[in-house]
């Protein structure tokens, strides 16, 4: 099972449910990787929201697209990486009537930059489903060069555009779908704890 149960935090880092169907005439499912397996259970508890629905897949090496395939959805993208499948997106919100279901599932990368596009196009975040699936890798934005570095993994890491020592923080951004993180080493240089897995 893909799952994991965060552990309490602060009140800006994001709180995940399990996507339910909802009652609508269109239903936009955005997933990567393990994110599948959310919609999968989705379908399994609803087959008739499949007909009218349009799921946005990034695969990331996993093989769900051809079982998300067979629940023949109203429209089907399987896409390379986000980056590929964001005009995909900002043109199906853009087209989108009132009553648009959103769910979003997978890792928080994906989720927390899809929220985005959704309240850019008027959808407030209180009415968009998010799942966590998979990988608990972080995106990160380094609070000095404001560079952001994807799925990180470890605490502390290195900023991958400034290259400074930064501490993994809970604080996050729904503006910037990422969080935080602050030179660790900044009043005494070099002292750098060895990095440890985040959530071990």
């Amino acid at each position: 099972m893909s799952k994991f149960n965060f552990p309490p935090s602060i009140k800006s880092r994001p709180v995940y449910g399990t996507l339910t169907p909802r009652p609508g005439k269109a239903h936009l499912m955005i997933a990567d990787a393990e994110g599948a397996e959310a919609i999968l259970d989705l379908a399994a508890a609803d087959p008739d929201l499949m007909g009218k629905s349009h799921i946005i897949y990034i695969p990331r090496g996993t093989d769900f697209a051809d079982r998300l395939r067979t629940l023949n959805p109203a429209q089907f993208y399987e896409g390379p990486s986000y980056e590929a499948a964001v005009p995909r997106i900002r043109h199906t919100l853009a087209k989108a009537k009132m009553g648009l279901q959103v769910y979003l599932t997978g890792t928080e990368g994906l989720m927390g930059q899809a929220q985005n596009e959704a309240m850019q196009a008027g959808i407030p975040h209180t009415a968009i489903q998010t799942e966590h699936r998979g990988s608990v890798a972080r995106r990160m934005q380094c609070v000095h060069c404001k560079g952001i570095t994807e799925d990180v993994i470890t605490d502390p890491f290195i900023c991958s555009h400034c290259g400074l020592n930064l501490f993994v923080r809970d604080h996050y951004s729904r503006r910037l779908a990422a969080y935080q993180g602050v030179c660790i080493d900044a009043e005494d240089p070099g002292n750098v704890p060895d990095p440890v897995e985040l959530y071990t």
